[in-house]
C-alpha cells in the first residue's frame, strides 16, 4: 500500500516552529463492507475536528511533497463532489518533515487568497507530471505567481506568524488522528481510514464512513 512517509519527524517539528516565529461503496444485505480495525479504525475519544460547524467533516492529510497525494488528488476531486449534502471536504496540509513544510505554508496563502479551487490540481501536475523545481518557497511563489497570485501577498501570508501557528495547531490534530502517512482521510474526527488496497478503494471507504455518520452512525 500507501509508503508512510513519517514516523512523526512532525512533533520536533513544532519546536522549531515555536522558534521559528469515485466510488461508491455497494453494501451487501446487511453486512458491513468494511470492517473497524481492517480497513478503517475508531479514534479514541474525545473526537477532534477542524471545525463545529454542524456538517458531517471529511479531512483529507495530505502534501503538495507526496506523489500518492498527487495520484489521489483527481479521485478525490470526484470524491468530493459525489459527496451528500450535509458532508464538507477539507483538506489538511501535513508537515511531517523540513521539506513539507513550505508546501504547507503555501496551501494557507493560497487558501487566504481563494487560490486553492484552481491551483490545487494544477500544483501536483507541475511537480510530479511536468517535472518543475518546485519545492522552496520561492519556487512556490514563482507557481502561484504564473497563476494570477501577486507574489509578494503569497510570500507575506505563507511567512506569517498566523500560518506558522496554523501548522503547529495542525500538527496536534495529526498527532491526536494518528495519522503516519499521507494520504489519509478522517471523518468527522471519529474515524481514519486505514488498510485500504487502491486509491479508489480509499475513496469508496470515506464516502461509505461519511454517508454512515450522515444517517446517525447507522
Amino acid at each position: 500500500m500507501f509508503k508512510r512517509f513519517a514516523s512523526f519527524r512532525a512533533f520536533g517539528l513544532i519546536a522549531g516552529l515555536m522558534l521559528a516565529s469515485a466510488c461508491t461503496a455497494t453494501d451487501t444485505g446487511n453486512a458491513a463492507p468494511y470492517t473497524d480495525g481492517n480497513e478503517y479504525v475508531t479514534l479514541p475519544a474525545p473526537n477532534h475536528r477542524l471545525s463545529n460547524d454542524g456538517k458531517v467533516e471529511v479531512v483529507e492529510v495530505f502534501s503538495y511533497g507526496c506523489i500518492h497525494c498527487a495520484h489521489f488528488a483527481p479521485v478525490a476531486d470526484q470524491m468530493r463532489k459525489q459527496l451528500p449534502a450535509g458532508v464538507k471536504f477539507k483538506l489538511l496540509p501535513a508537515a511531517f518533515n523540513d521539506q513539507w513544510v513550505p508546501f504547507a505554508r503555501a496551501y494557507y496563502a493560497a487558501e487566504k487568497l481563494g487560490a486553492v479551487e484552481q491551483t490545487h490540481l494544477a500544483l501536483f501536475k507541475a511537480k510530479f507530471e511536468d517535472h518543475y523545481p518546485i519545492s522552496t518557497l520561492d519556487e512556490l511563489a514563482d507557481f502561484y505567481a504564473a497563476h494570477g497570485v501577486k507574489r509578494d501577498d503569497f510570500m507575506r501570508i505563507a511567512s506569517s506568524d498566523e500560518v506558522t501557528q496554523q501548522i503547529r495547531k495542525d500538527a496536534q490534530l495529526v498527532q491526536a488522528w494518528q495519522v503516519d502517512g499521507t494520504p489519509t482521510l478522517v471523518i468527522d474526527g471519529k474515524y481514519r481510514t486505514a488498510n485500504v488496497k487502491t486509491l479508489d478503494e480509499l475513496a469508496a471507504v470515506t464516502q461509505w464512513l461519511a454517508k454512515r455518520e450522515l444517517a446517525g452512525g447507522k
